[in-house]
């Protein structure tokens, strides 16, 4: 599977400090494994619907644990309610002990986002005019990462 290709090279190669990893937030939580789906459409005839989900494996543990222990880790937190996203976030860094979460919302996600460490909340925000240009939030995120990155970097060195 091509998403899980990074995780298995970090899992062969355990890299440095001078690596990064920036890991997608996941689609979903839960999925259906192949061996319980069914092999053709399911009837509506036959009456309201119950599906159990299996839960995703959370590859953020292992990457961080096993694989690559010195790389520079990136992880996302998205939520629907602002009151807990920062908690949560923190929470994940306190879990995983990794560097930075990149914590949003999902109605806010394209245009707002905070970038959470174990000391600092850095708030990334695009302006209207911003918008208006086609600049996404995608590139302020990158260009934080990459200085925090770069002093991660030299502070192992």
């Amino acid at each position: 599977m091509v998403a899980n290709r990074p995780l298995t090279i970090a899992a062969a190669r355990r890299p440095g400090s001078s690596a990064m990893f920036y890991l997608a937030a996941a689609v979903s939580d839960f999925y259906v494994p192949v061996s319980e789906m069914p092999e053709h459409k399911i009837q509506s005839s036959g009456g309201p619907l119950q599906i159990t989900m299996k839960m995703v494996p959370k590859m953020l543990s292992p990457l961080v644990k096993d694989w690559a222990p010195k790389a520079f880790i990136i992880s996302f937190k998205l939520e629907t309610d602002p009151s807990i996203v920062i908690d949560r976030a923190r929470n994940a860094l306190e879990i995983y002990r990794h560097q930075v979460v990149v914590a949003n919302i999902l109605d806010s996600r394209r245009s707002f986002v905070v970038i959470i460490t174990k000391e600092s909340e850095t708030k990334l925000l695009l302006s209207e005019e911003e918008v208006g240009k086609g600049i996404e939030i995608e590139e302020k995120i990158v260009d934080d990462l990459q200085s925090r990155h770069t002093a991660f970097i030299h502070d192992k060195n």
